[in-house]
């Protein structure tokens, strides 16, 4: 299992130092998980953990990652850290893997398909089973640097990079764009009135149409996941898509994990139908606080009969959210500035990108912080040239992240 860009020789053992099993001051126990069957076998107790994680996303579940893992991991690389009780309960994790640039690099699972990473803390005693799994990473970290991409802001692992005791960088990550996790009444009540009016009209178009939508059950997820992915290829063709996309890996992993996760209420595919033909499929990632909507396809020919999308599938995801919602819950749009998300007036909020180090490592991070800055500037350069219709070919390339929708700007494979 190969993950694009991972190194491919296997080094010495130089990222994972802590002691399987090892306990602490405090009566608990630290364990580095290096095996694709324990990673297996961790399922029941991490999604309990992730039920008791109050900033945990949809991309935290062992569902997710796990898939993942098995369609993008490298054989070897694999680094979950994880902190248990004195009764054996799972109190922390942090999901992990080793790659090279060329120093040893901890890096989160998921990748560039992942909106947003971070760790698991048990809300009964997070600063405990941070401090915990502090000390589990720090051990970890002995010969590598840990780099925590696109950590929401308030995310558990701000709780780790708060105890880092040794040299740490915060440094912007991407921008994300979330409404209040409201039904969508609620959310056209914030707009502009004329706004607000324009946005039930299409609404009442598109119901009018007789465009019908229906949830996909788990048992039917596998082949539902397909016919989205063959939309979204027919919504793209001939313009920019991410490549990832397009892949078996991709449609194997997303059907894998979509169907674990709608079993556990982690994602929903809701098809669209109009007089009997499919013509918009989407897929909306679900955790308590949070609902995301990942991916969709639709059909072209909606363009000529002016069926706002868009607000179709807001107000679909929107509709996770309701009486029982948690406070503070909120409806994200994901990776991306689009045009079209700005129309709902959402808040932006830029994730965060956490180095630590060990002492001897300093030279490492500094190194890997210089080379973010010059990445971040070299995009800015790239886009400045856009903007006068001059990027060079190879420059607009490097600029993209991997996994990024060049047509769309949105996360990994955020909607389009």
């Amino acid at each position: 299992m190969t993950a694009p860009g991972h190194a491919t020789a296997e080094p010495a053992d130089t990222a994972a130092t802590a002691v399987p099993g090892q306990r602490g001051a405090t009566g608990l126990t630290v364990h580095v998980h290096r095996d694709t069957d324990d990673f297996a076998a961790l399922a029941e107790e991490w999604d309990a953990l992730f039920a008791r994680c109050r900033t945990a996303t949809p991309f935290q579940s062992h569902a997710w990652l796990y898939s993942w893992w098995l369609s993008y991991g490298t054989e070897g690389r694999l680094r979950i850290a994880a902190v248990r009780g004195e009764g054996g309960q799972l109190l922390a994790l942090a999901p992990l893997a080793l790659t090279y640039r060329p120093f040893p690099v901890l890096v989160p699972l998921g990748g560039a398909l992942t909106d947003f990473c971070d760790v698991l803390l048990d809300d009964a005693c997070p600063d405990q089973a941070a401090h915990a799994l502090a000390e589990a990473l720090r051990g970890a970290a002995r010969g590598a640097v840990l780099d925590l991409r696109e950590v929401r802001p308030g995310g558990a692992a701000e709780r780790i990079f708060a105890q880092w005791q040794g040299p740490r960088r915060q440094l912007a990550d991407s921008l994300c764009l979330e409404l209040p996790g409201a039904p969508v009444a609620d959310l056209i009540g914030r707009l502009p009135s004329q706004t607000g009016q324009r946005v039930r009209s299409k609404l009442r178009k598109a119901d009018k149409l007789g465009i019908e939508a229906r949830p996909v059950p788990a048992d039917e997820v596998p082949a539902a996941v397909g016919r989205l992915l063959g939309l979204h290829r027919r919504q793209w063709a001939g313009r920019g898509v991410n490549p990832e996309h397009l892949t078996d890996r991709f449609a194997e992993h997303l059907a894998r994990a979509v169907t674990a996760m709608t079993v556990r209420g982690q994602a929903r595919v809701t098809e669209f139908r109009l007089g009997g033909d499919l013509v918009i499929s989407d897929l909306t990632l679900l955790s308590p606080r949070l609902a995301g909507g990942y991916l969709y396809g639709a059909d072209p020919a909606l363009r000529d009969r002016k069926v706002d999308v868009s607000a179709v599938l807001l107000r679909n995801s929107a509709g996770h959210f309701g009486p029982g919602t948690p406070q503070g819950a909120v409806l994200s749009m994901l990776r991306g500035t689009e045009a079209y998300k700005g129309h709902w007036r959402p808040e932006p909020v830029r994730n965060k990108r956490l180095l630590l180090a060990a002492p001897a490592q300093r030279p490492a991070l500094a190194a890997l912080a210089t080379g973010v800055a010059a990445r971040r500037t070299a995009a800015g350069a790239v886009k400045r040239w856009r903007a006068r219709g001059a990027a060079p070919a190879t420059a607009a390339a490097s600029s993209t992240p991997a996994g990024a929708e060049t047509a769309k700007g949105g996360g990994g494979a955020g909607r389009a």
